[in-house]
């Protein structure tokens, strides 16, 4: 008599003591990543008042994913990923302490801000696909899904956390000891990246070879049915919406009449961010779904449901629980589209196919002002947001009949 497969364990990634380690310096930098824009973007506004730098703060943050994300996973194939993530940290702190410098000496010029913008969103390469080419080497295959969801939920709760310690240190010290202080919450990772020691798999990566190899890359993952859904997934999902709505906020809320300062207008602010945070804290606790493309689409499709439902409302309560439900639902895919490629990437050149769902995840948010933003201001926020939500939508259902017709090819008996 053959038994039930093992309920998952809750929180399996966390009997791993250097897990706890990465989750806490990861969820640090993250926070202090989220400070850093905070403090930044207000001195900026201040002193320029300029709506383009504002655009282009936009752009340079995600643009590097699309350049760089593939040649670094290449690097990280190679290299010790450590090793690149002190190297973002070492950039992070960098800009920091080059913010500070500037506010110190009231000698910012635009030119300036441009370039140390750029430097940040080249930090962030250095960082995302060697974070997660590292897990491999932290926790067991089948507790990588536990992994990834508790890195992604990290991740949220450095986006939930940041603005406001930010905040305080604005309100508590100013901008410039305010900046430099935020340097210390990068030390952690910094230092212990320093003393950790991992093992690696005995693969032989072969080296990048320029454009060849970054074609070759998608040549070799178009055999790949689960990777290629996930990433064009990933990429329309952040080409589409993204996190744009959320910069639409003020205007959503003046809508549903908490446009002032106030806690009703924070409450929206944070109600995504808590409900990935609820959401991730949830899926592990009961074990989560069975990881595949199948059941990420789904919650895809429910991710646009709950946002096209928060455009369309008029109701404050409404909204409040349609965005805690995207939340959700957008860390459930999300981290579980990331498994799927984790699992699924050939181990040779696992970092080049982790850094294209890296470019789709992230690099491609650089388009979703367009359709969210743009588009919102000749329809209205409303409108774009539901159609932005309704093209992701059929983007999913095409996506996921597809699966589903080729399970089908692959269950059918031969004749």
């Amino acid at each position: 008599m053959s038994q039930a497969p093992a309920r998952p364990r809750a929180f399996a990634a966390m009997r791993h003591p250097q897990f706890r380690w990465y989750f806490g310096t990861f969820l640090l930098a993250m926070m202090a990543d989220n400070i850093e824009h905070v403090i930044s973007y207000w001195v900026m506004f201040q002193k320029f008042h300029s709506p383009a730098l504002g655009g282009f703060a936009v752009v340079s943050h995600w643009l590097p994913y699309i350049l760089f994300s593939i040649p670094m996973g290449g690097l990280a194939d190679r290299v010790k990923p450590q090793r690149l993530i002190q190297i973002s940290m070492i950039l992070f702190i960098g800009v920091s302490l080059g913010w500070g410098f500037f506010f110190a000496t009231d000698t910012l010029k635009i030119w300036e801000a441009m370039l140390l913008l750029v430097v940040h969103g080249c930090a962030g390469v250095f960082w995302q696909t060697p974070g997660q080419l590292i897990l491999y080497s932290i926790v067991d295959r089948e507790e990588l899904q536990s992994a990834v969801r508790l890195n992604a939920t990290a991740r949220y709760l450095g986006v939930l956390v940041g603005p406001a310690v930010g905040g305080v240190l604005l309100i508590w010290l100013g901008p410039v000891k305010g900046i430099f202080v935020n340097c210390c919450f990068y030390l952690p990772t910094l230092l212990w990246m320093a003393r950790v020691r991992f093992q690696r798999e005995a693969v032989a990566p072969r080296a990048m070879s320029g454009l060849k190899d970054v074609l070759g890359t998608f040549r070799a993952i178009a055999d790949r049915p689960a990777i290629v859904a996930m990433a064009v997934l990933a990429a329309a999902a952040s080409g589409l919406i993204g996190n744009s709505y959320q910069a639409q906020m003020p205007e959503f809320a003046v809508s549903l009449g908490h446009g002032n300062p106030g806690f009703a207008y924070s409450a929206l602010l944070a109600a995504d961010a808590a409900g990935a945070l609820t959401g991730g804290f949830l899926l592990e606790t009961l074990g989560g779904f069975r990881t595949g493309p199948r059941n990420a689409l789904l919650l895809a499709g429910g991710w646009c449901l709950a946002l096209a439902a928060f455009a369309l409302t008029g109701t404050y309560a409404v909204a409040l629980l349609c965005l805690f439900a995207a939340g959700f639902f957008e860390l459930s895919f999300s981290s579980m589209a990331q498994t799927v490629v984790q699992v699924d990437a050939p181990s040779e050149m696992r970092g080049r196919v982790l850094g294209v769902y890296a470019m789709a995840a992230l690099g491609c948010r650089t388009f979703s002002g367009i359709t969210v933003g743009l588009i919102g201001a000749l329809l209205g926020v409303h409108i774009s947001l539901a159609l932005a939500a309704a093209v992701l939508f059929a983007v999913v259902g095409i996506l996921l009949a597809r699966q589903m017709r080729g399970r089908a090819l692959r269950e059918a008996p031969l004749s």
